[in-house]
Order: C-alpha cells, then sequence, then structure tokens
C-alpha cells in the first residue's frame, strides 16, 4: 500500500513532528499512529507497523527513530533533520524547565503522588498502543495466535519472571525471526 499523500516540505515535517511531541508528551507512539497514518496519511498503518518495528531494535528512543526513517523516506538527510529536530525540540525545553520546577517542588507530597500516577497513565497509553497495532498483524507471517504468545511470553518474562529485558528481546527476537523465516515462501 502507499500513502494517500507525502508531506510537502521539511518544514511540514518539522511542523507535524513538533505537534506530535506536544500531544503525547510522555506517550508519543499512539499519538504518531493517529496522526502520520489516519489524519496525515503519509503512511499506511502496515508500513507504521514495519517501521516502529525497526525502530524498536535500534538503539534510542522509538519515536525518534521512526521521526528519523519517516523523514528520510520523504527528503532524505534534509528530512530526517527536520522530522529529529520537530520530535525532540519542544520536549527538551519542557524538560528543561519541569527539571527546574521539580527541584523547587520536591519536598511536596502532592508532586511525587502525581508522579506515580503519570507511571500508570504511561502503562496505559503503551497498552492502548499494542492493541490498535495488533490489526496489523493480520498480515504477519506469524499470524496473529503466535504474535499474541510471543506478547504474552515478553511480558511474563520481564514483568513476572523479572528477567533482563535484553536476553528476552535476543531469545524471543530469535524465535521470532526463526519462526517467521521458516514459515516465509
Amino acid at each position: 500500500m502507499t500513502p494517500q499523500r507525502a508531506p510537502r516540505s521539511p518544514t511540514e515535517l518539522f511542523t507535524a513532528f513538533t505537534r506530535l511531541a506536544l500531544q503525547g508528551f510522555g506517550g508519543v507512539l499512539p499519538v504518531a499512529q493517529r496522526e502520520l497514518v489516519e489524519r496525515l496519511g503519509w503512511i499506511t498503518r502496515q508500513q507504521f507497523l514495519e517501521m516502529l518495528s525497526v525502530a524498536q531494535v535500534l538503539p534510542g528512543p522509538n519515536i525518534v527513530n521512526l521521526s528519523l526513517m519517516i523523514g528520510n523516506r520523504f527528503f532524505g538527510l534534509r528530512g530526517a533533520a527536520a522530522a529529529m529536530t520537530g520530535i525532540l525540540l519542544a520536549p527538551l525545553v519542557i524538560v528543561l524547565a519541569l527539571t527546574l520546577a521539580a527541584r523547587q517542588l520536591q519536598s511536596v507530597p502532592g508532586v511525587a503522588g502525581a508522579l506515580r500516577g503519570m507511571g500508570v497513565v504511561a502503562a496505559g497509553l503503551i497498552l492502548s498502543t499494542a492493541v490498535r497495532l495488533g490489526t496489523g498483524l493480520r498480515g504477519n507471517a506469524l499470524g496473529l495466535p503466535t504474535c499474541a504468545a510471543l506478547a504474552v511470553a515478553t511480558v511474563v518474562a520481564v514483568g513476572v519472571w523479572r528477567w533482563p529485558l535484553a536476553w528476552v528481546v535476543l531469545g524471543l527476537g530469535a524465535i521470532s525471526v526463526a519462526l517467521a523465516w521458516r514459515r516465509l515462501p
């Protein structure tokens, strides 16, 4: 599938990724999927899922990796720089300001409670992204049941058994690649 339309300029990329960063502060992936796929139509859901898969195995934040790939796809190095700057600049300024404010308010019990509550919200955003992107797995070589089993195995290994994430990714990643390799024509 090809995208419905493409950004007109690196400036449009910068603006879109700045808007993403400001809308989804602390949980940009669900917003990115909605904006890039559904609202702007720059990429399809399948393309988003494929790019996100690559972004997750590369070092660095997923959304930054994704912004680099999308920017590069449309305008090469200039586009990658514009998208990455858009996704990072506003949050950098906000984080610096909040750090200064938190330093002054760290002894206030309400601030500590608010930070704990934000952790729950972040977990919910990750779960909602997984559910939304699950529909894109229908065309996956592994099939939805195998993908779901691998996802559950990952959650159990990391969340319940507390295995190191790097080893879980390497182990289950190798298993999933081997299974996909066998199933692909």
